[in-house]
């Protein structure tokens, strides 16, 4: 597997490709990780390049949302290749992630979120 990294404002964007399973599933882990100890904690996904997934690699993906969580952030995925759309329909996932279709709108729905956030605030 292999991971790019590039930053948008203060959301960090993960492209990966390739296989994500149990040999490659700790490097994903470690990536989004050391994004967390560096207090970056809004984080994309883009799997467009993604060819092969299995449980490994699905319970590392749950693994990191759950860190990002813990720390108080926001992990979504993006561009799903039609494998993986398929894995995480049959398996019920996308209930759990949100998934969009580009990069864009991915990071569209932080800026979305972060005014729905401002409206339950104010008086």
């Amino acid at each position: 597997m292999e991971i790019r990294a590039e930053s948008s404002d203060d959301i960090d964007v993960l492209h990966i490709s390739g296989r994500l399973d149990l040999v490659s599933s700790s490097a994903l882990k470690d990536q989004v990780r050391l994004r967390l100890q560096d207090h970056r904690t809004q984080i994309v996904l883009d799997c467009e390049g993604l060819d092969f997934i299995n449980s490994s690699g699905l319970g590392a993906l749950v693994s990191v949302l759950k860190d990002v969580r813990l720390a108080g952030g926001r992990l979504v995925l993006c561009r799903l290749a039609p494998y993986v759309d398929e894995i995480f329909e049959i398996t019920g996932l996308k209930r759990v992630f949100d998934v969009y279709r580009s990069v864009g709108d991915a990071l569209a729905s932080f800026a979305s979120q972060a005014r729905e956030r401002l409206k339950s605030v104010r008086p």
